[in-house]
């Protein structure tokens, strides 16, 4: 385990300054009867200079519709935690673009921050892996940007609930028996009245789960880690994976003692890394000034998130560098 801080203020090199920003698309990948919709923002290499593109309070540097620079990008998808959405993340997404991949980032249907009508429900865990393969599939088969993506060098990277997602996609099979009860939370809705007696979890088919071998390196930050308790549960996670967790913590089944026992666990020692002072939300982009109050953007006294972001990514675009474009 690596405790984060200094030590790694040399990686910052990898995410230098340039006159050339990230180019940024929005996709919208169709559903059919059983699959739901998918919106998506793209950010990918690229030539020309940034502009900024304000989205409701959001203020990125970026280049609608650039071309894409390059041929043969590794891939990186991302997946949000509970009610996020793809702009969650754009400071590392932006990052990652800049340094030479295509970068990918989803709402979960029904379960985003625009959407939460199936948030709440076991299904959305079910399905979270299965709309990371559907994007991947989209994206090397159906998308106009299929060709400057080399296929064997897929990468994911998720955070909270879109880091169990990252980790069942790449071979972990969760037990939905230890989640903790949904209606302890008082902001959960459709809950019984109190003192009804909830039924217990049932733990679905392992064949219902999605795994995708095309996936060849994780990032993954706090993940909802408490559904993988034992060492089978996480056996066939074989990627090289690079685990971060926040030493306050905040994130229900994500605890600091979740994700140490998941490093523990994992066949595979990961690159293992603990924020000081950082607290289950503090791996969210770096808000906007307007909205300091919000829990979203709500850090412990003294930690900086802008500063702490660019380490992380840096730490991010050097793993990535490492797995996937060193041949």
């Amino acid at each position: 385990m690596i405790r984060f801080g200094l030590a790694l203020m040399a990686a910052l090199f990898i995410v230098a300054s340039s006159a050339c920003g990230a180019g940024l698309k929005f996709i919208h990948i169709s559903g059919d009867a059983d699959n739901p919709a998918i919106d998506a923002a793209i950010w990918s290499p690229c030539t020309s200079p940034p502009a900024e593109v304000k989205i409701g309070a959001l203020a990125m540097p970026a280049t609608p519709d650039c071309p894409i620079a390059g041929e043969e990008l590794p891939l990186i998808i991302i997946s949000h935690g509970y009610g996020g959405w793809y702009l969650g993340h754009h400071d590392t997404a932006e990052a990652l673009a800049d340094s030479g991949f295509i970068v990918v980032a989803i709402n979960h249907p029904h379960a985003n921050h625009a959407d939460m009508s199936q948030a709440n429900g076991l299904g959305v865990l079910i399905e979270r892996p299965a709309d990371i393969k559907r994007t991947v599939d989209f994206m090397l088969d159906a998308s106009p940007y299929a060709g400057k993506i080399d296929p064997q060098r897929i990468g994911f990277y998720g955070f909270s609930q879109g880091g169990y997602t990252g980790l069942v996609v790449a071979g972990a099979n969760p037990d939905f028996t230890k989640l903790p009860p949904r209606c302890s939370d008082p902001k959960a809705a459709s809950c019984p009245p109190a003192g009804q007696v909830q039924p217990p979890r049932r733990q679905p088919p392992p064949q219902l789960l999605t795994h995708d071998p095309r996936i060849k390196a994780v990032v993954v930050a706090d993940p909802l880690s408490i559904v993988f308790p034992t060492v089978d549960s996480v056996e066939d996670v074989k990627v090289p994976l690079q685990l971060w967790g926040s030493e306050l913590g905040g994130g229900g089944g994500a605890s600091p003692e979740n994700v140490a026992t998941l490093a523990r666990l994992l066949p595979e020692k990961p690159d293992f890394r603990v924020v000081p002072n950082a607290v289950h939300l503090s791996f969210l982009t770096p808000c906007p000034e307007m909205r300091p109050s919000s829990d979203a953007c709500t850090d412990a006294p003294g930690f900086d998130r802008v500063a702490f972001h660019r380490q992380f990514n840096a730490a991010v675009v050097a793993f990535f560098r490492r797995h996937l474009t060193q041949r």
